[in-house]
């Protein structure tokens, strides 16, 4: 069982789909990063440094002994970190966007070139040379 397991695991697909989940989760940390750390302020700056993670609707508040501890965790719907990440989909798709459309481009352009002429006689060009020599 131990010799099946191994030759399962050491299988091309296995391995390419590992490191495909691997790079995934690095891809996404740097999407992630980019939509967080760069295009979420330059967003907040044309909306007048409005920060919509903080916006909710609170349900109700937390609950403190006389102490300061907590007893009960506020409930709150947080529909401002909502509104974040619909902005980070239309900011990762926008981008996504661009990107296909650049390698589209490039595609045309290498499909515009039009194909080598073919060197030397056609195949209907040997075929009547051929029937010539036999009449002959």
């Amino acid at each position: 069982m131990l010799k099946e397991f191994k030759e399962f695991i050491m299988t091309g697909n296995v391995i390419e789909l590992s490191v495909a989940v691997i790079l995934a989760g690095a891809v996404g940390a740097v999407v992630k990063g980019f939509t967080e750390y760069i295009m979420m302020p330059l967003a907040g700056q044309f909306t007048g440094g409005m920060d919509f993670s903080s916006f909710k609707l609170i349900l109700s508040p937390a609950v403190y002994d006389e102490h300061g501890g907590l007893i009960t965790a506020e409930n709150a719907i947080l529909y401002g970190t909502w509104i974040n990440s619909i902005i980070n989909l239309l900011i990762v798709g926008f981008i996504l966007f661009l990107v296909i459309k650049s390698y589209r481009k490039l595609e045309r352009k290498k499909e515009a070139a039009p194909p080598p002429p073919p060197s030397g006689p056609t195949e209907v060009e040997l075929l009547q040379e051929i029937r010539d020599a036999l009449k002959k």
